[in-house]
């Protein structure tokens, strides 16, 4: 998705993801198949998934958290990398049910824990991980946006307030020396976000920059960590 496509276009194909009875029911990333629920973003409509679960440095022997999972391609890969323990997390039911379908298709779910969440809500306070990461929404919209289908939350992001909540939170559930890791694009608005992590007292830090050609054009995506100020 680009910020120059219209609320409505993007809408469009929503409403497709959500109930076209012309998408399979599986797809192929990362030379492996995985599941795909109706109502579940689909991980091939743009490279992000593909490149940040390609470029996030997992935590091997230790534990990592994803929030908002979709398919779970990011943290079944973890588990499939050397992580010992997962947590996913999302907002979307269905998306939970596709990545614990996703788990047990490649052999983690000992490994991987799904969770319905609102953001951090379903974790326990005392919870921490190693590496804590979201590929985040990055079109911005203005506060107010109505978030009309269960995936308009993987594309929008109204106010980047789930942006500061992320960030804001963060700091709850990271184990020392852990680290805060978030996936975006050079489309999002980046001088909102670094404000939101001055607030929260953090710097951010650009790990990796990935350029792919698409439908929509060139597109830049970037895997940034937050430190500490």
């Amino acid at each position: 998705m680009t910020i120059e496509e219209s609320p409505e276009d993007v809408a469009q194909v929503l409403r497709h993801a959500l109930a076209g009875d012309d998408l399979p029911d599986s797809f192929t990333l990362l030379g492996r198949e995985w599941d795909l629920h109706r109502g579940v973003f689909p991980g091939t409509l743009g490279a992000a998934t593909e490149v940040m679960a390609s470029i996030v440095p997992y935590p091997k022997g230790g534990s990592f958290l994803e929030v908002g999972c979709g398919t779970g391609v990011i943290s079944v890969t973890a588990a499939l990398d050397g992580c010992a323990f997962v947590t996913a997390l999302d907002i979307n039911e269905k998306a939970v049910a596709n990545t614990v379908a996703n788990a047990e298709r490649h052999g983690v779910s000992d490994r991987v824990r799904v969770l319905h969440s609102d953001m951090y809500a379903a974790l326990e306070p005392a919870e921490r991980f190693d590496a804590i990461f979201w590929n985040v929404p990055w079109t911005y919209v203005e506060d107010g946006f109505p978030l009309s289908t269960d995936l308009h939350s993987a594309v929008f992001d109204p106010g980047y307030q789930g942006h500061a909540r992320y960030l804001a939170g963060a700091h709850d559930h990271l184990a020392d020396g852990g680290r805060l890791l978030l996936g975006t694009a050079d489309l999002g608005d980046r001088e909102r976000l670094d404000a939101f992590a001055g607030e929260a007292g953090l710097r951010v830090e650009l790990l990796h920059r990935v350029r792919r050609i698409e439908e929509v054009g060139v597109m830049e995506y970037h895997l940034l960590e937050l430190h500490p100020q």
